[in-house]
């Protein structure tokens, strides 16, 4: 009984380092994002994207976002790709940063004159959504979302 309990620890360590060696993922728990902006007006500025894990800050404080990226627009539509997500239930804001200072502008009456948008793309009526309007589930290797900006004032 005891040779077989030596040989079964000798095969556990013999596949554990086999795992290590063949290069299998070093976090299987680890997801991928990939969000798609749609509906750019036009190709100014930069994309900006923050995903958030709860209703701290979002939609508007990148600085409780878990992630946050911004990209030159090169097309009508741009993809931004979050990496070594843990999965669970998440939110996204886009904001079309015309003038590439990272801040949305508002007129006088505080009305958005940049465009923007939000997973899920729920309806605005009088203000940013909530996290729950917003939130999606990320699970397994890769998830995709699709966000349509909105331009309140014609972009």
């Amino acid at each position: 009984m005891r040779k077989h309990f030596r040989v079964k620890i000798f095969l556990l360590f013999t596949l554990a380092s086999m795992t290590v060696a063949s290069g299998a993922s070093a976090n299987p728990d680890s997801s991928t994002l990939t969000v798609e902006i749609d509906g750019l007006k036009n190709r100014q500025g930069q994309i900006c994207v923050s995903i958030f894990a709860s209703s701290q800050g979002f939609p508007s404080s990148a600085s409780n976002a878990v992630q946050n990226q911004c990209v030159p627009i090169t097309n009508k539509s741009e993809q931004v790709t979050f990496r070594n997500l843990k999965p669970g239930s998440y939110a996204v804001s886009a904001l079309h940063d015309t003038k590439g200072d990272q801040k949305i502008h508002r007129n006088i009456l505080g009305i958005p004159t940049e465009g923007f948008g939000f997973s899920s793309n729920p309806t605005i009526l009088t203000g940013p959504p909530k996290f729950g309007d917003s939130a999606f589930l990320v699970a397994g290797p890769n998830t995709n979302i699709q966000i349509q900006l909105i331009y309140l004032l014609g972009g």
